[in-house]
């Protein structure tokens, strides 16, 4: 169990950051075409760079969103303070995901959107590194065994 916490761990912060990167280069290469160049041809282009950024955006907090959901339901049981913090990151990632659903642009979103979404995110995997930390030391013995329940009789 213990190397399987650190598998998902390991693969969480893997990709957000393979997400952070993909989108801090799509910006990077959406700015510079935007700084260099003008005209019908490169405004198609940065408008189909912006379209992919913002896509890339809604697919990577709706996974976040269905992570998070598993999460929480599975914790039950767990401290209180954790069991918080994870229902606080689903609440912050499912704000971020209708932020993102609404845009048809970046001129649609707010500037307090885009620059606290970072601080969000880190907030969030701070959280989650916070509770696998604990699961490392605490796994419940319910996810070793399973649920004790009585079988029904068969008639």
């Amino acid at each position: 169990p213990l190397t399987q916490i650190e598998v998902f761990k390991e693969g969480f912060n893997q990709k957000l950051q393979e997400g952070q990167k993909k989108l801090h280069q799509m910006w990077l290469d959406w700015s510079r075409k935007s700084s260099k160049e003008s005209g019908d041809e490169s405004s198609a282009e940065l408008e189909e760079m912006e379209f992919l950024a913002l896509l890339m955006a809604r697919n990577i907090t709706q996974q976040l969103e269905i992570t998070c959901c598993k999460v929480v339901s599975a914790i039950q049981g767990l401290p209180s303070s954790l069991q918080e913090k994870v229902k606080q990151s689903l609440c912050t990632i499912e704000e971020l995901h209708a932020s993102f659903l609404a845009a048809n642009s970046f001129q649609d979103l707010s500037s307090s959107v885009l620059t606290q979404s970072q601080r969000k995110l880190a907030v969030i995997q701070k959280y989650m590194e916070e509770l696998l930390d604990y699961l490392k030391n605490n796994i419940p013995l319910s996810w070793l065994v399973g649920p004790f329940c009585p079988r029904e009789e068969e008639k």
